[in-house]
């Protein structure tokens, strides 16, 4: 088992995953990515062909994020047993993307799921159709929504705010969203960017 959180801890494939697509969400804490996620889910509801990953974590729920909830140990149960397409570590803290999201992408579906920065690259290499969307927000709205969440796991303020600052600057997003306005509004965006990939589909 290569160790979690490093780029090469996506599981070695002989070809990318494809034809689907995987529509990967990242930004900074308290930009509102689950948020979106979830209008842009209630809304999908009906089509079989957009699939939102739920991801698992070494954390409790919380009313701030939508994840399941595991133990280290079972968190590494998983890993050895081959159940998550990729996983990753950030502040502490483990999390997987199920195995059935290759299922999907390879059954031509887009799926959409909420994932760190970090493993985009090796994203690329693993899926054959990519498409990185940026959530972010002004820091103002940033420290006001992390405020209150009060999460004191995630650090302080001031750090938190300092991870959110330099997202933006690491890497370039192929769709970005700037979740200064309605939620309603940011999770259309969202939708449009997930049809995006229908249209690219059927060239």
């Amino acid at each position: 088992m290569n160790p979690l959180g490093r780029p090469d801890s996506i599981s070695d494939a002989p070809k990318r995953v494809g034809p689907g697509a995987l529509v990967a969400v990242c930004g900074p804490s308290g930009a509102g990515k689950d948020t979106l996620i979830a209008l842009a889910r209630a809304r999908s509801a009906a089509d079989p062909n957009v699939i939102f990953a739920r991801r698992v974590v070494t954390r409790p729920q919380s009313g701030f994020e939508d994840h399941d909830s595991l133990s280290d140990e079972a968190f590494d149960r998983d890993v050895r047993e081959n159940r998550f397409a990729f996983w990753w570590t950030a502040h502490g803290l483990k999390y997987g993307i199920p195995a059935a999201v290759d299922d999907h992408v390879a059954a031509g579906r887009c799926v959409v799921c909420n994932v760190s920065r970090a493993i985009l690259g090796s994203l690329r290499e693993r899926y054959a159709r990519v498409l990185v969307v940026l959530v972010t927000a002004p820091p103002e709205i940033l420290a006001a929504r992390l405020g209150r969440r009060g999460r004191a796991s995630d650090g302080s303020l001031e750090q938190r705010l300092a991870r959110s600052t330099g997202i933006a600057r690491q890497f370039a997003p192929d769709v970005v969203i700037h979740n200064d306005g309605t939620p309603e509004r940011g999770a259309a965006d969202l939708l449009r960017a997930i049809d995006s990939q229908f249209i690219v589909f059927s060239v």
